[in-house]
């Protein structure tokens, strides 16, 4: 961060930046995560089995972004090219050339070369095929990708429904707390993962109605402390100031008590992200997840259980999985210290319980 953009920063937040910092461990895993999701972002641009662009007749062509047919390559056929097929090469490099990735396999390419699959590694397949005999490397970038944006998408859905819900409760109280309170023991008596199952068993899975299914539950996690804080934060002498001076509930619970509940909430969002990229895989390994052809870890998971023979596959996912659920775990650990308002907060910058306080915002 630039010092510029430091100075911008209150003395609480700066003296949380630092905080954040000081925990090397959660600070690393930061910036690494940062990078992992960043090359899996161009995961196209590292695994895949079309050229990243090719020249032909001196025009550019990029095929990762758009669909070229074999008759526009001088072949016969009007269906998309093959260009992994030595016919289909021959013709591009009689008239040009082809700048290809790094690994020319995308997650679901099948190599036809090996007549016995899974294959352990070498030089052309880093980790080795898979029991279809794709390339597990490319598998894991892609599932990356895929379970850390389902994850954050996830995460989103349940911060905003859990906050509202639990911001509801708290500030309101009464009735409404106590529909609320009944509403979520209700459901977290259900047995989740069983009417997760039914649920994905009579639709046909796909991210968008797995995401959908999943939200139904992961909001609970924040609604407990979420409404804690405005059961608090409601009997703040600006509360009751901005009530006296006529400002809408709305305002209030937005401009005035959410930026103090929120300090506490956004400690559990890392940990809301493990869990959703947790119940991803679990699902996926169960078969009730995303559909079969999707770069996931579970599936992989899955295969590796089915091949036993091959420890390379279980052995790469399982180190992938660990590698990404840790870093979670390590940055969350780190923000919880950073925003624990017994290490932010001096002698004199605490109140009710040591949370930061938001003062009237009449503008």
């Amino acid at each position: 961060m630039d010092p510029k953009s430091r100075n911008k920063l209150s003395p609480i937040n700066r003296r949380r930046l630092e905080i954040f910092k000081s925990n090397r461990r959660g600070y690393y895993s930061f910036w690494l995560f940062v990078v992992l999701f960043g090359v899996s972002l161009c995961a196209e641009l590292i695994a895949n089995d079309k050229p990243i662009v090719f020249s032909y007749a001196d025009e550019l062509y990029f095929p990762i972004w758009s669909v070229y047919t074999e008759s526009e390559l001088g072949g016969v056929l009007r269906t998309e090219a093959e260009y992994r097929d030595p016919y289909v090469m021959n013709l591009i490099e009689s008239d040009g050339w082809a700048v290809w990735p790094p690994i020319r396999f995308s997650f679901n390419t099948i190599d036809y070369t090996y007549q016995v699959v899974p294959a352990p590694p070498d030089t052309v397949h880093i980790l080795g095929t898979d029991g279809q005999g794709t390339d597990i490397f490319a598998k894991l970038l892609y599932g990356f990708r895929l379970s850390v944006l389902f994850g954050i998408s996830l995460t989103i859905i349940s911060s905003v429904i859990g906050v509202t819900v639990g911001a509801l409760q708290g500030y309101y109280g009464g009735l409404i707390d106590l529909l609320g309170q009944r509403l979520v023991e209700i459901q977290t008596g259900l047995p989740i993962l069983f009417v997760l199952i039914i649920l994905a068993s009579i639709v046909e899975p796909n991210i968008f109605w797995l995401l959908g299914i999943l939200s139904l539950f992961s909001w609970m996690v924040l609604v407990g402390v979420v409404r804690a804080e405005f059961l608090r934060a409601r009997n703040f002498e600006f509360v009751r100031a901005a009530r006296g001076l006529g400002v809408s509930d709305i305002k209030i619970l937005y401009r005035h008590v959410l930026p103090n509940a929120m300090v506490a909430t956004l400690t559990y969002l890392p940990f809301v992200l493990n869990g959703s990229i947790t119940s991803l895989t679990a699902l996926d390994f169960l078969g009730f997840g995303l559909p079969i052809d999707s770069p996931s870890f579970g599936r992989l998971l899955s295969d590796a259980k089915a091949n036993l023979q091959a420890p390379w596959m279980a052995l790469s996912v399982f180190l992938a999985l660990a590698t990404l659920l840790s870093l979670l775990i390590f940055i969350g650990e780190a923000v919880r210290d950073a925003l624990d308002p017994r290490r932010s907060l001096g002698a004199g910058e605490k109140s009710g319980g040591g949370t930061e306080i938001v003062g009237i915002q009449t503008a």
